[in-house]
């Protein structure tokens, strides 16, 4: 499934009953704008836009009003105050976001009803409001795909098992649980970016804690081993893609190289895994995990082993009876 982005209307933002996570919300003008669109994560702070320049107040963004927007404005002659604020509110902003509990400036109150731009209130701090409704916002608008896969947490590590219908990824997620760890998504993974180089996988909440395998059905994998068996999300930090075994066809023998898969433009390892009858994926994919955890901590076990070797060739004495061509002169 291709990736999108989404985007948040207001109203949605207010109905999400974020005082939950200690952000609480109220409408206090603005009422028909609750369907405007929220684009982008990141706040925007009116700044010098309250004193005329607002050429580069951003469509898509909150605008933060604070302390100094609501002293400022108090500190304008009355006539200049609709002004002002009918000036900024025309630059599409999709909401005023006002801090600190203040009562909004009438004026203000005024003009949010007359260009249908939605003012939102919080007795949070500025910096503390604005950092919890970015939280959010890049949680809501996150870029994401849905993938056919299992979400794995192995030993602490995220662990995606790919590969076509039927190879065995939910036996092999079973598998894993029996021996202790946890299942995040079965047969659907949805995978979010946050920041640069964060990728978090998450199970619809309909099928959450369910799998799927094949001659039991449908199982509750929560109720069968328990709370500890499963969890909500978890990052993703590696790949195991199952392949079925084809006779002749090469497959990595030592490891030195570290091949990835690109998620969402994110660059993650993964390891090719073929299945055949007798080889145990379950205990494979343990052992991938373990190894990448090492890795992560410095220790190449391939690599180390490769340089040993390669010293060693360096180091041994060469003879002169080796310069000969085989079976020549002296």
């Amino acid at each position: 499934m291709a990736p999108g982005r989404a985007s948040v209307t207001v109203g949605t933002l207010i109905d999400a009953r974020l005082e939950t996570i200690g952000l609480p919300l109220t409408l206090v003008a603005g009422a028909g704008g609750l369907g405007r669109e929220i684009t982008s994560p990141c706040v925007q702070t009116i700044g010098l836009a309250l004193a005329g320049f607002d050429a580069y107040l951003d469509a898509g963004r909150l605008l933060a009003f604070g302390e100094s927007e609501v002293r400022f404005i108090e500190s304008l002659p009355a006539e200049q105050r609709s002004v002002a604020l009918g000036s900024v509110l025309a630059r599409d902003v999709p909401a005023v976001f006002l801090t600190g509990g203040f009562d909004p400036p009438h004026e203000l109150t005024v003009e949010a009803d007359r260009a249908a731009v939605p003012v939102i209130s919080t007795p949070l701090p500025t910096p503390i409001a604005i950092a919890r409704v970015m939280a959010v916002l890049e949680d809501s608008l996150a870029e994401r795909v849905v993938l056919h896969a299992v979400l794995m947490d192995i030993l602490g590590l995220g662990v995606l098992i790919t590969g076509e219908s039927g190879i065995g990824k939910s036996e092999c997620a079973l598998d894993l649980v029996v021996r202790g760890h946890r299942l995040v998504a079965d047969d659907a993974v949805e995978i979010r970016r946050r920041a640069e180089s964060v990728l978090i996988g998450t199970c619809p909440d309909l099928i959450r804690h369910h799998m799927e395998v094949r001659g039991l059905g449908v199982i509750n994998v929560r109720d069968l081993f328990g709370v500890a068996s499963t969890r909500s999300s978890k990052r993703v930090e590696l790949v195991v893609q199952l392949e079925r075994w084809e006779p002749g066809r090469p497959y990595e023998r030592l490891g030195v190289e570290e091949p990835s898969q690109t998620l969402l433009g994110i660059e993650v390892p993964m390891i090719r895994m073929p299945v055949a009858p007798g080889r145990s994926v379950a205990i494979l994919v343990e052992v991938a995990a373990r190894n990448q955890l090492l890795k992560s901590r410095g220790r190449h076990a391939a690599r180390a082993l490769a340089l040993r070797l390669d010293e060693q060739l360096r180091a041994r004495p060469v003879r002169d009876d080796e310069d000969d061509e085989p079976g020549g002169l002296p």
